[in-house]
C-alpha cells in the first residue's frame, strides 16, 4: 500500500474512534442517575413496625405505710398470688377472665350482661355494696346468668386498705351483707380493693373473711372514657393466656366500654377459652 493510501487510513480510523466516543457519551448522559449513597450499600426501606410484644404492664407500688409484701397462705381458687401484696392477677390456666368493676349499674350492667349471654361468656362482677343494696335485681341477674361476684367495697373508698383493720372488716362485711340480702346463698369468693391501693391490712382481712384479693393483669383503663377503638387495642394488645382484663359496667359513662365489647367478645373467643373465676367451696 502506497503511503498516502496508509495515511488516509490512519484518518479515517481517528475519525471513527472520535464518533465512538461520542456516541459513549451522550449514551451515558441520557441515563438516569443513579442515587448514591455514603455507606455504598442500597437505601434502606421504610417499613411499617409491628409490635409482636405485649408492653410491660405497671402494677400499683404498694403504699409506703405498708411492709414489704408477702404471699398469703391461704387457698386461692385463680391461681397464683403474683400481684400487690399476694393478690391474685392470673386465672392459673390459659383461659382468660373479664372482670366489672364498680356496678351494678341499672343503665349499662344489663347491656353488658346481655353482650355476655349473647356470646355464651361467663364473667366476673366486682360490685360495690351500696349499688347492690340499691339493684337488688341486677345481681340476682348476675348470679343466675352463671357470672361470679367480688366484693369491691361499700362504697369504692381507695383508702380503705389505710384504715384499721376492724373499719376494713365493717366495710367488707356490710358489702356482702348487701349482696346477700338480694342473694342470700351467693358465694363470694372474691374482693377486689378499689383502685389496686393493696395494703397488708386489707388483705389480711379480706382472707380472714374468706375471700380471695383479686387484682388483674390487663388494664385498659376504661373508667377514663378512652372510647371504644383504644379500650380494643389495649386489651388485645396485652392480653395472654391466664391474663385477668379489668373493665367496668358502672361509675360513669361506660358506653365506651359496651361499644369495646361488642368486637372484643369475638376476638378474644376466636383466640382463647373467656371464664368466670371459680367460686370454689365455702
Amino acid at each position: 500500500m502506497s503511503r498516502p493510501t496508509l495515511r488516509a487510513a490512519g484518518l479515517v480510523t481517528l475519525v471513527i474512534a472520535a464518533l465512538l466516543g461520542s456516541a459513549y457519551a451522550l449514551g451515558r448522559s441520557l441515563m438516569p442517575e443513579q442515587p448514591q449513597h455514603s455507606s455504598g450499600v442500597a437505601a434502606s426501606v421504610n417499613r411499617p413496625h409491628y409490635a409482636d410484644q405485649p408492653p410491660s404492664q405497671d402494677f400499683p407500688a404498694p403504699p409506703p405505710d405498708s411492709p414489704s409484701p408477702s404471699a398469703s397462705g391461704s387457698a386461692q381458687p385463680a391461681g397464683g398470688g403474683d400481684g400487690p401484696y399476694g393478690s391474685v392477677m392470673s386465672t392459673g390456666s390459659s383461659r382468660v377472665a373479664l372482670t366489672f368493676d364498680d356496678g351494678p349499674d341499672p343503665q349499662y350492667t344489663p347491656q353488658v350482661l346481655a353482650l355476655l349471654k349473647e356470646y355464651g361468656v361467663k364473667a366476673t362482677f366486682c360490685v360495690v355494696g351500696e349499688n347492690a343494696q340499691s339493684h337488688p335485681d341486677l345481681i340476682q341477674a348476675i348470679v343466675a346468668d352463671g357470672h361470679t361476684l367480688c366484693n369491691h367495697s361499700w362504697n369504692h373508698d381507695v383508702n380503705l386498705g389505710k384504715r384499721s383493720p376492724d373499719a376494713i372488716r365493717a366495710d367488707l362485711v356490710r358489702t356482702s351483707d348487701a349482696i346477700h340480702a338480694a342473694v342470700p346463698d351467693a358465694r363470694i369468693a372474691y374482693f377486689r380493693q378499689p383502685g389496686g391501693a393493696w395494703t397488708s391490712a386489707v388483705v389480711s382481712t379480706c382472707e380472714e373473711l374468706g375471700m380471695t384479693p383479686l387484682h388483674w393483669a390487663v388494664d385498659p383503663q376504661d373508667w377514663t372514657t378512652p372510647g371504644a377503638p383504644k379500650i380494643i387495642n389495649t386489651v388485645m394488645t396485652q392480653v395472654g393466656p391466664g391474663s385477668i382484663v379489668l373493665m367496668h359496667d358502672a361509675g360513669g359513662n361506660r358506653s365506651g366500654t359496651v361499644r369495646a365489647l361488642q368486637d372484643l367478645l369475638p376476638e378474644l373467643l376466636d383466640r382463647y377459652q373467656l371464664e368466670a373465676l371459680p367460686v370454689g367451696t365455702t
